[in-house]
């Protein structure tokens, strides 16, 4: 009876987050550039993108470590640019732990709550109910350093959870760890997010966080928003080259072709596409984007294109070969884990039509058909 009164007050307790053309400027270089973002409650939001992209200051923003230069956000319906953090109710998850090294995990869990001069009771119960979320219960009385990378992260994460916020905000929490703490620790989070449905806000430059977690991804590129959307929306329609390279691994193969009343010229070879792929109107050059999984290979009368491996990837569930396509251009195509491959063979391949992407080479931005 007990969790299930705290799930409840809990998702009572959850936020609907607003940013309206929010900006932020040093002097007069402008690094977040007129930022519209409506957050659900209970929603995961990934802010993916390259280093230096501003995703970092956009949370920090958010969460009041850093000012707004311009624009509005509001939590829980309340406009907050003004506010402290300690006023926002929300709870920030940073990726150097920021742990308090002389105290117990205990006591860095439950620090929070006595500034805030909580009741000893509630204290105890919120650190024993979040230490058994994480599965952190016989670690309480040790001290950060005595914990594995993954395990202070967790005690960084009840630190969050002991509070009680309306949204959780994370900068990219998993960045220090290696590469099977960090699946372990993904795995966490999910669950911890299906357990407790709190808005949640994190940022990462890892696209496989990004793809797994959100519910939505803002894929960010220069202090602006590229494309806003569900990972799979993003990755079956990326709207612009950025997000085409930048959503998917491997990534995307981009090369420049021409199109012309419904034929596709790409590497001199004549390609017919299908009227009702909507494009029999266009007459323009254009970048053409080709998954890994959606080249297939073929006979060389039937290639659009053909080039020598260079690099075979078997990484046990999938196989991924590197072909150079001539003027030092790489593709990558994905085979089937059993292929037999041979580095210097020549392949031929041709692409399913279906899943072409087609962008303007001048802007990046994605073609639509007509």
């Amino acid at each position: 009876m007990i969790v299930k009164h705290e799930v409840a007050t809990w998702e009572e307790n959850v936020a609907e987050i607003a940013l309206r053309g929010i900006q932020k400027s040093y002097g007069s270089l402008k690094v977040i550039h007129d930022i519209d973002i409506d957050i659900e409650s209970g929603e995961f939001l990934v802010l993916v993108g390259p280093s230096g992209c501003g995703k970092s200051t956009l949370l920090r923003m958010i969460a009041g470590l850093e000012e707004i230069s311009g624009g509005e956000l509001q939590i829980e319906g309340r406009t907050v640019n003004l506010l402290p953090p300690a006023e926002r109710n929300i709870a920030m998850v940073f990726q150097d732990y920021a742990l308090y090294p002389h105290m117990s995990v205990r006591d860095n869990m439950s620090f929070g709550l006595k500034m805030r001069g909580s009741k000893d009771e509630e204290i105890q119960s919120r650190v024993s109910h979040a230490a058994d979320i994480l599965k952190i219960t016989e670690y309480l009385d040790r001290r950060p350093a005595q914990l594995s990378g993954g395990q202070r992260q967790r005690v960084a994460m009840g630190r969050a959870i002991v509070r009680e916020p309306a949204a959780f905000l994370f900068d990219e929490p998993l960045s220090n760890l290696d590469a099977a703490l960090r699946v372990e620790m993904r795995l966490e989070i999910a669950k911890l997010h299906h357990r407790m449905r709190a808005t949640t806000i994190y940022v990462t430059h890892d696209q496989v966080e990004a793809m797994t977690l959100a519910d939505r991804i803002v894929v960010m590129n220069a202090g602006i928003i590229e494309q806003i959307g569900r990972p799979l929306d993003l990755y079956h329609r990326p709207a612009s080259l950025f997000v085409a390279r930048f959503i998917g691994s491997p990534t995307m193969n981009t090369l420049p072709a021409s199109l012309t009343h419904g034929r596709l010229t790409l590497l001199k070879k004549s390609i017919h596409l299908d009227e009702t792929f909507g494009y029999g109107g266009l007459d323009s050059q254009v970048v053409v984007g080709i998954r890994p999984e959606d080249l297939i290979q073929c006979s060389e009368e039937d290639a659009w294109v053909t080039g020598e491996l260079l690099v075979a990837e078997r990484l046990g569930s999938q196989t991924y070969g590197y072909v150079e396509i001539g003027h030092s251009k790489m593709l990558c195509a994905e085979f089937p884990r059993t292929s037999d491959l041979n580095v210097g063979e020549t392949l031929h391949f041709r692409a399913r039509t279906e899943s072409l992407h087609l962008f303007d080479p001048t802007t990046g931005r994605r073609i639509t058909p007509v």
